[in-house]
């Protein structure tokens, strides 16, 4: 059978096919070059399955895309607080390329606009790096979130340098200020090649599939970036990633986001999918006309917005039952799905209003199939305070979805494979 997603993708790129408004980039002469009609759209699996359909293996640079992949390797690399003490969170409400400075500190407002990337470049890679290395390092990092080595536009660079005089005027006032504490020209033309990298459809798709991941690429398996990082990026793409538009954007379509002005845009839903897509003409904040089009129809559709919360699932605690009989009996609390904090609150609630009689306890695991770590710490805690009033507890858990399960001071648990494994101990048939 025939996938419906492609079918899907061909469906709403015709849909916006015909929309000829915007134009491209015209104060970089490669990109004003760039084919007005070019269109296509990817859809990137957390578990590394791609849909595309139209122009997906078109090369384009990646521009301002780049940003928010830099500040995650500059967050990598140098810690939070290195990164944040020079580039701030906030939304700025201005256009990408406005002169963005706090006025005490000269620290720009955020990482997605082009004061803040500037200064992520330069954070990329450790201290005593040379402008060449750094390069390298961004493009190496680059490439390890598409799964591929990445190349740079040697054209384009040499096409925006002849026309980055608003870059070098910000790099300069962020030397001024001590924001930047290398040579601004050489720090601008590093942002300018990070900028230039040659990307298809296909690639912004699973790097944005990465950030979806919780920073492992769905492809080579590679932890990327550690999650915190990504929860950083991600928190400030949706805030700040489509610059003096992030607002309409948050409301209207709300997907983490980051466009370009080659006319790629990319967006990225936690823990589900990395979508992108590639249009040239720019609406008057900079971002592709048909690309926003479309993020809002396919937001619409399957219901992606982050705020947009799916119906409760089924009850987390999927049965309490009781096994055997006398003192071998063993009340069992059999959970299911995937656990956070609120499925856990329910174990903890069930747990203290059924005050089990029996000897034996059981939080049977075998349909589980995640739980996080509040969650991890909530139901051990669970086992602790079980035990330290004298029951026997048993944590059935045949995959091991919870690691180390140490209840802590005071605590016992014993971990088996299944139900009928969780047997009483003689000497423990009678409740202390």
């Amino acid at each position: 059978m025939r996938s419906v997603i492609p079918d899907y993708l061909t469906e709403a790129l015709g849909d916006v096919e015909s929309d000829s408004s915007g134009v491209q980039a015209g104060y970089i002469p490669e990109l004003a070059a760039a084919d007005p009609e070019r269109l296509g759209a990817v859809f990137a699996t957390v578990d590394g399955k791609v849909y595309g359909a139209g122009d997906v293996d078109t090369e384009f640079t990646i521009q301002s895309i780049s940003k928010p992949f830099a500040y995650a390797l500059a967050l990598a690399d140098r810690g939070f607080d290195p990164v944040l003490a020079k580039v701030g969170v906030e939304p700025s409400g201005e256009a990408f390329n406005q002169i963005s400075l706090e006025s005490d500190t000269g620290r720009p407002l955020n990482p997605m606009i082009n004061a803040g990337a500037i200064t992520t470049h330069a954070l990329a890679g450790s201290e005593d790096l040379d402008p060449a290395a750094r390069v390298e390092r961004v493009v190496t990092g680059l490439s390890a979130f598409a799964g591929r080595r990445l190349e740079i536009d040697e054209a384009v660079c040499v096409s925006e340098m002849e026309h980055a005089h608003r870059n070098l005027a910000i790099a300069h006032m962020l030397r001024s200020h001590g924001v930047l504490t290398e040579d601004p020209e050489a720090v601008v033309d590093g942002y300018t090649r990070q900028c230039a990298v040659l990307v298809t459809v296909r690639d912004l798709a699973m790097m944005a599939a990465t950030l979806a991941n919780r920073g492992v690429n769905p492809l080579s398996g590679e932890q990327v970036v550690r999650e915190p990082v990504v929860r950083q990026v991600l928190s400030v793409m949706l805030t700040c990633g489509m610059y003096d538009a992030a607002g309409d954007w948050a409301t209207q379509v709300g997907i983490p986001a980051k466009s370009g002005v080659a006319g790629g845009l990319i967006g990225a839903l936690p823990g589900q999918i990395g979508i992108a897509t590639f249009s040239p003409r720019l609406d008057q904040h900079g971002n592709s006309v048909r690309g926003v089009s479309l993020f809002e129809r396919i937001s619409s559709d399957m219901g992606m917005h982050v705020m947009q919360v799916p119906p409760p699932a089924r009850a987390v605690v999927r049965s309490n039952h009781v096994v055997g009989s006398g003192p071998n009996a063993v009340r069992v609390l059999q959970l299911q799905g995937g656990i956070g904090f609120s499925g856990a609150e329910k174990v903890v609630r069930e747990a203290v209003d059924t005050a089990p009689a029996e000897v034996g306890v059981a939080l049977d695991l075998t349909m589980v199939y995640s739980i996080d770590d509040v969650a991890r710490r909530m139901l051990l805690e669970v086992v602790r305070r079980l035990s330290l009033d004298g029951h026997e507890v048993f944590l059935v858990d045949p995959e091991s979805v919870v690691p180390d399960p140490d209840p802590g001071d005071g605590g016992r648990v014993t971990v088996v494979g299944n139900v009928d494994q969780a047997v009483i101990p003689p000497h423990r048939t009678a409740r202390r």
